[in-house]
């Protein structure tokens, strides 16, 4: 093997490496910043960075209770069944025209939660996340018509635009935690154009209305 050669492969061979870093890296925040995540962070934040942590324990687990059951084991279960009635594996369902049932079947999930804290009159701040996000998986979906925009930086949105909600009604600074969505979310854009699983509008398009639905689902609505 000649020097040229032997310099070739040592650059393709690095490549491959940074290739299956950014890979992994991409995986591990997709299942992080899954979007089904996004209200569970919300309260966690909202419990630990404001003055509701000195909620009582037990209700601070009676919210979580209600929230992890809508808006994540009920959107899966549903998900998931519709997969295996249908045969259909991960790849399939990124499919634009069949991501019409998910986000169908999730936003009955989300509405079904919004009407449970409404009826057992939770504060308006908890209803208003779900609110929000609701909102934004309702513009998702008409977006869905035209563009497979990324459900993953929507969520990355609805994270940044919640931040800077609650940061306004309960008076604290976010800034330190900005910049730490505003990163995590750029790295997860970057990472899903690297790998061709959305294009740069796509990623935009996702991005965008999270962020203004998180911040006019809590505070105007």
């Amino acid at each position: 093997m000649t020097a040229t050669e032997e310099k070739e492969y040592s650059l393709e061979k690095c490549k491959t490496k940074q290739e299956a870093i950014l890979e992994t890296a991409s995986r591990v925040l997709s299942v992080l910043f899954h979007p089904f995540l996004v209200p569970l962070y919300a309260y966690i934040l909202m419990f630990t960075l404001t003055y509701l942590y000195i909620m009582p324990i037990q209700y601070v687990a009676f919210v979580m209770s209600i929230v992890i059951t809508f808006t994540i084991l009920s959107p899966l279960l549903f998900i998931s069944l519709y997969k295996w009635l249908n045969k259909l594996s991960l790849k399939d369902l990124s499919d634009r025209p069949r991501r019409f049932i998910p986000y169908i079947l999730t936003l009955m999930s989300y509405a079904t939660c919004l009407i449970t804290m409404y009826k057992m009159y939770f504060p308006h701040y908890f209803s208003s996340i779900i609110m929000g996000i609701t909102l934004c998986l309702g513009v998702c979906l008409l977006l869905n018509l035209r563009w497979r925009i990324s459900i993953h930086l929507a969520g990355c949105g609805m994270a940044v635009g919640a931040l800077i909600a609650y940061s306004v009604l309960f008076n604290f600074n976010p800034v330190w935690w900005l910049c730490g969505f505003i990163l995590l979310s750029g790295i997860q854009g970057t990472a899903r154009i690297s790998f061709h699983q959305h294009t740069l509008l796509e990623v935009i398009l996702g991005f965008m209305p999270g962020m203004f639905c998180g911040v006019i689902g809590i505070l105007f609505i």
